[in-house]
């Protein structure tokens, strides 16, 4: 259902790499309605569209009716081969995250998942921005196409390609991350700050 493309970074510090998206025009956002009702005449495609979209064309899918957002992000986790996912809760406080730095070992690959519920409407071009920053200076920016989600009751989720940490003794420290949960249409649909730190081994 998602779409994944290689993440765009900063080659230097305040230097970013072309964006070959910039001059991207997002498609007009239809209702799941609206979508159904399109090409009623043309059967595979019907079905098709019946089978991608499921229980979301029959009821509008509201989960958590108090929150008027149609994209709710929940946690965020980082994903290491053969050890415990650290996880952060993004349904509280933001501001403590700070608080709660991850310890990485230097030069072992890393994921990050991201889970989310989506409801009431279909959301469009949904897209995960990470920019880090070490002692203030911008260091690295990646920009993952995360795709398009129908609503569901059951927690859809993202998990970035692999990314190595860095190694040496000079990317020993801590960073700080910036994370956007944004769309085609630059609704900011979530936007916290945390951070980690590189070190030799896990202790």
């Amino acid at each position: 259902m998602s779409t994944e493309e290689e993440p765009k970074r900063v080659s230097g510090e305040g230097e970013e790499t072309p964006d070959p998206d910039a001059n991207y025009q997002p498609p007009p956002q239809k209702t799941i309605g609206e979508i159904m009702a399109a090409d009623q005449e043309d059967e595979s495609l019907r079905k098709y569209k019946e089978a991608l979209l499921g229980a979301a064309q029959a009821e509008m899918i509201v989960v958590e009716p108090n929150d008027p957002r149609k994209v709710i992000v929940k946690k965020l986790a980082l994903c290491v081969t053969g050890r415990p996912d650290m996880e952060l809760d993004l349904t509280g406080d933001l501001s403590k995250l700070k608080k709660k730095t991850f310890v990485i070992q230097e030069g072992v690959q890393y994921r990050i998942r991201i889970d989310f519920l989506v409801q009431r409407e279909i959301v469009h071009g949904l897209k995960y921005v990470q920019k880090t920053l070490r002692l203030g200076v911008p260091v690295d920016k990646m920009t993952h196409m995360v795709g398009s989600y129908p609503p569901k009751k059951d927690l859809q989720s993202y998990t970035t390609p692999p990314e190595e940490a860095p190694s040496g003794m000079m990317a020993r420290g801590s960073y700080s991350v910036s994370s956007l949960f944004t769309d085609d249409d630059k609704n900011e649909h979530l936007k916290w700050e945390w951070s980690f730190e590189i070190k030799k081994d896990w202790n």
